[in-house]
């Protein structure tokens, strides 16, 4: 499936990534930049391989950030050639191939600082987490440019592995502790046709959480003592998502990025192989983390402790983690899920990711990240007073635990296959993303300033005669949306979130038209924390208020319930042009400067701006909220 940019929302950003973010990134992987503190990863490889003197230096997982960006390297080359980064991944495999070890096993960490600890801390040492995002690299490099090299690397570590951990009397009887190589085997199984990979796979996945435990077991030979403190600790296992066998788990729990990661894999193998209960379980899980347990953003993970998920209905605002990497997996997921069976929630989901959370962990210049995105931030409070410390008010340039903004550029670089789905005889739009999409039954061409304007034009040049759902998103009032094919209007209510078309062969145009205006959100009765608050959002796009806007403290400010809701033009000099919303409402006054008093406070008419939510804290560091007191 090839895709070529367009003009619009999309396509600017994809451009940004390919430009901007993923040099940027090469740049602090090779330790070029001044101003960023080394990333030592490309060194780490080379000190491995025996082509420089030095120690390791990072996370124990430091490996995937290398995989993450040739991943999104990879498919940047696939939008558009370009020798010089093409040179650079080759040059950088080489450096891997050198650094792998006779037997296959590659792992610049126990390479180089403990190299007799192989396979002995699958729980925290993260080896098959690194394994799977370089695998991923792989397979996608592979897809790019057909070179074959680091593919044979991936498949040989692959293969080490298989003799190491599976079944079979002898070997270990584990699983990651960070899932990951499920996912990396399954896409090594569709890339070689390899089923011994998928096969591992599924082991990993029916292993995890069933009796006796491997986790504990682990712990026990090395007296419980843990990779990150160095002291003896308990093992939680619901954070590992190893409390219970994967087809009995219910809810989401535990770290949130690791538990997406997860369930991307069930669904996936669940897919494949036409396990119904592994299904079934993928079902109740989205239903707890997405129906549940998810902010209005599209963040997911309540709490910095384990960034991990709460209860149900559990989602604070100020100590909110919303971890960037977690939206990203969100979005694996709901593909994952989108090919098990067709519906809409699925696509809804990873739309409010997409446009909220995820684009608000990259700044509007691609230089600068978010790893937490909380959803209210007070000036000189937020990342400094104890329990608010993870939420910034500013992004960082980098991280040492640089998991995200790599995660980030590989999904937005592959959003293609997140758009459209094709299958024999139908293709479904999940995404809106302008551009062409060439698949091999049809080219999809759409022009639209989509989520600016409601107008979606597609011009679809059919190969063959197919089916065509196009995805109508849940928060569109279904009387006012508008559909024509060919000219002639035809009804847009979904059946699952989709409308159904049939095209013969040639050409066609459609028109979908969506009500993109100002709308108010109101959370469950059970979300303690916004009880009497609202929030606004317009088409995909949910809104929040910054200080830069609006007089300070937030918290002192008043939405009218009553009042019509008005949008602005755009405005190419703000915040990369976007629109802003303008809320009839109110702002508190006291009377009194005593810190308790009987005098009631004073509300005085203000009118309250807010801006999409993904381009706060791109201008002077000042308070930010989502939900507004009504």
């Amino acid at each position: 499936m090839n895709y070529q940019l367009g003009e619009g929302f999309w396509s600017r950003r994809i451009r940004q990534v390919c430009d901007r973010m993923i040099p940027l990134q090469l740049s602090i992987l090779k330790d070029e930049e001044p101003d960023t503190e080394p990333s030592h990863a490309l060194e780490n490889f080379r000190i491995a391989a025996g082509l420089a003197e030095g120690d390791f230096h990072g996370m124990v997982f430091q490996d995937s950030d290398v995989g993450k960006w040739i991943e999104a390297a990879a498919y940047r080359l696939m939008i558009s050639p370009d020798p010089e980064l093409e040179a650079e991944i080759d040059r950088i495999v080489e450096v891997l191939g050198k650094a792998q070890q006779p037997d296959g096993y590659l792992n610049t960490w126990f390479t180089i600082r403990e190299p007799g600890k192989r396979w002995t801390n699958l729980q925290d040492c993260h080896e098959l987490y690194s394994f799977g995002h370089l695998a991923e690299g792989a397979v996608a490099y592979h897809q790019a440019t057909g070179k074959d090299a680091f593919l044979k690397i991936m498949c040989r570590m692959a293969d080490h592995i298989d003799t190491v951990l599976g079944p079979e009397e002898g070997k270990l009887h584990g699983y990651p502790g960070h899932p990951e190589a499920e996912l990396a085997l399954y896409r090594l199984y569709l890339e070689t046709g390899e089923e011994r990979y998928l096969k591992l796979s599924r082991y990993f996945l029916d292993q995890r959480g069933t009796e006796p435990n491997f986790f504990l077991q682990e712990a026990e030979r090395r007296g419980f003592i843990s990779h990150w403190t160095g002291k003896k600790e308990t093992v939680s296992l619901p954070y590992y998502q190893a409390h219970q066998p994967v087809r009995q788990q219910e809810e989401a729990v535990g770290h949130a990025v690791r538990a997406l990661y997860l369930y991307t894999a069930m669904a996936s193998v669940a897919a494949e192989t036409g396990d119904a209960e592994l299904k079934e379980a993928c079902r109740k899980l989205w239903h707890s983390a997405a129906e549940q347990k998810m902010y209005v953003t599209g963040g997911l993970g309540a709490t910095a402790k384990g960034e991990a998920f709460m209860g149900p209905y559990e989602l604070p605002n100020d100590t909110a983690y919303a971890e960037t990497c977690a939206s990203v997996a969100l979005c694996f997921f709901a593909r994952a899920m989108s090919r098990l069976e067709r519906d809409g929630r699925y696509g809804d989901a990873a739309e409010l990711a997409l446009y909220n959370t995820v684009l608000a962990g990259v700044s509007l210049q691609a230089d600068r990240f978010f790893y937490v995105n909380p959803l209210e931030v007070v000036r000189g409070v937020s990342g400094v007073q104890q329990g608010l410390e993870h939420d910034l008010p500013e992004r960082p340039r980098w991280y040492a635990c640089a998991c995200c903004p790599p995660n980030v550029a590989r999904l937005l670089t592959s959003l293609k296959e997140y758009a459209v789905q094709e299958d024999p005889g139908e293709i479904t739009v999940h995404q809106y993303l302008d551009g062409t999409v060439e698949c091999g039954q049809a080219t999809l061409t759409l022009r639209t300033e989509y989520p600016w304007d409601g107008l979606l034009s597609y011009h679809i040049e059919a190969r063959e005669e197919l089916k065509l759902f196009l995805r109508i998103p849940g928060w569109a009032e279904r009387t006012e949306v508008a559909l024509e094919l060919d000219g002639k209007a035809l009804s847009a209510g979904p059946e699952k979130g989709f409308v159904r078309l049939e095209l013969t062969k040639g050409r066609h145009e459609i028109r979908l038209s969506l009500p993109l205006r100002p709308r108010r959100i109101y959370a469950h009765e059970r979300v303690r924390q916004d009880a009497g608050c609202v929030a606004f959002a317009c088409g995909p796009l949910v809104y929040c208020l910054e200080g830069c806007d609006n007089p300070e403290p937030l918290w002192n400010l008043k939405a009218d319930p009553a009042a019509e809701i008005t949008l602005t033009d755009r405005e190419p000099e703000c915040l990369g042009g976007v629109r802003k919303m303008r809320i009839p409402g109110f702002r508190r006054e006291d009377r009194s400067e005593e810190l308790y008093s009987s005098r009631p406070p004073v509300y005085v008419p203000q009118m309250l701006t807010a801006i999409p939510y993904y381009a706060w804290a791109n201008r002077e560091a000042r308070d930010m909220r989502v939900w507004i007191r009504e």
